[in-house]
């Protein structure tokens, strides 16, 4: 199967990443900030000696609020990382010498919040090939060409938003009834030109022993409508290390197909799942190779959500999408790399497309002074 250039770099980067996932050693827990800001980590103690709980959460606002990792303790195991993430030491080298100018980087770790477009654009690319143009409701969009896949024919694109690299004011730490919260605002702005108005975001990650929640609400703060979504990129690890035996269930009874794994671009057409993309009652990985989005998603208790099932580890993470906004799940999984992304998100690839005749793609339209909110929630089960 081809790997995309999104791929290559996981390739790449990640086998120093991956092999470090698990206890921070002593030059991490040295790491105070990245991006410029300090790293912020809320903890709690796990009181039940039965059932998961989740206790510690870090954060780096100096890269869009990124969440760098989650920890939960499973009985008889002990602490476990839910999140695929390098030492702090590691990633401070990623995010702070590494990185692309776009922040590239910040989307290979962890969970990156992404607005105000998760997924693909297509566009008209610039002479120099760094800058693409698109157009929403006949204005002109001009975006960062940032990705691009690794065979001739590949078409550079832009890609998961542009508050990659964004740092964040009025960071804020508080304790809630049974654990603790942290927030901060993203001014912004038109993003260097790259965007048709301005927006503020406020996001807030909170921490209990039952649930990690994490909500984004965008506001345009400017003086023209705007196209908006939201979305993350979450790498959910597999304690077990044995990615064939994980199931992966997605509630979705549609796929959007793409023209190949190597530019990942969707062709406009839906079709029912069936097969491999067929994951309603869920089944195993394997070594599918997964870079997929699926819609028309069933909904139970207010909740789209989507199972993961290490059980081989006896571990399980549940992912509700909250917000009914959400109208696709992207997943990611590799079958050489111990993690699934799932990527629950307002809209479908290339939202701006002339391959999608005109239909909605999820993109919410915001005036000026109005708000969106896009809310995931993590549980943690044992199979």
């Amino acid at each position: 199967m081809k790997l995309s250039f999104r791929n290559c770099l996981l390739t790449a980067v990640l086998p120093v990443v991956m092999a470090s996932c698990g206890v921070m050693n002593t030059e991490a827990q040295n790491v105070t900030e990245i991006g410029g800001q300090k790293i912020v980590t809320v903890t709690r103690a796990a009181t039940s000696k039965t059932k998961p709980e989740f206790t510690s959460v870090t954060v780096l606002p100096g890269r869009g609020m990124e969440v760098f990792q989650i920890t939960a303790n499973f009985p008889g195991k002990g602490n476990v990382d839910v999140l695929a993430s390098p030492s702090l030491a590691e990633a401070k080298k990623m995010l702070d010498e590494q990185d692309t100018p776009n922040g590239d980087l910040g989307y290979r770790l962890g969970s990156a919040f992404l607005f105000p477009y998760p997924n693909r654009i297509r566009g008209k690319l610039s002479a120099d090939g760094k800058t693409l143009t698109t157009e929403w409701q006949g204005k002109t969009i001009t975006l960062p060409a940032n990705n691009m896949g690794k065979e001739a024919t590949a078409e550079r694109h832009a890609m998961h938003g542009l508050i990659l690299k964004s740092r964040t004011d009025d960071v804020k730490e508080k304790t809630i009834p049974g654990g603790k919260e942290i927030s901060g605002t993203i001014h912004g702005g038109d993003f260097n030109g790259h965007w048709l108005s301005k927006s503020d975001l406020v996001i807030t990650i909170t921490l209990t022993a039952d649930a990690v929640d994490a909500t984004v609400v965008a506001k345009n703060v400017g003086k023209e409508a705007e196209p908006v979504s939201i979305g993350w990129h979450p790498y959910f690890n597999f304690p077990s290390g044995d990615r064939t035996q994980v199931r992966l269930q997605i509630p979705a009874d549609m796929v959007a197909k793409v023209d190949n794994y190597d530019n990942v671009f969707p062709t406009g057409q839906l079709v029912p799942v069936s097969g491999q993309f067929d994951l309603r009652k869920g089944q195993p990985l394997y070594k599918n190779f997964y870079d997929d989005n699926w819609s028309k998603l069933n909904w139970e208790d207010g909740a789209v959500t989507v199972n993961i099932l290490d059980e081989a580890a006896k571990y399980g993470v549940r992912i509700q999408g909250l917000s009914p906004e959400i109208k696709t799940i992207q997943a990611y999984a590799p079958p050489a790399k111990n993690f699934v992304a799932v990527e629950h998100q307002f809209n479908f690839a290339d939202p701006f497309g002339k391959e999608w005749n005109g239909m909605d793609t999820g993109m919410i339209t915001l005036k000026p002074g109005d708000s969106t909110k896009w809310h995931v929630r993590l549980k943690l089960f044992v199979p």
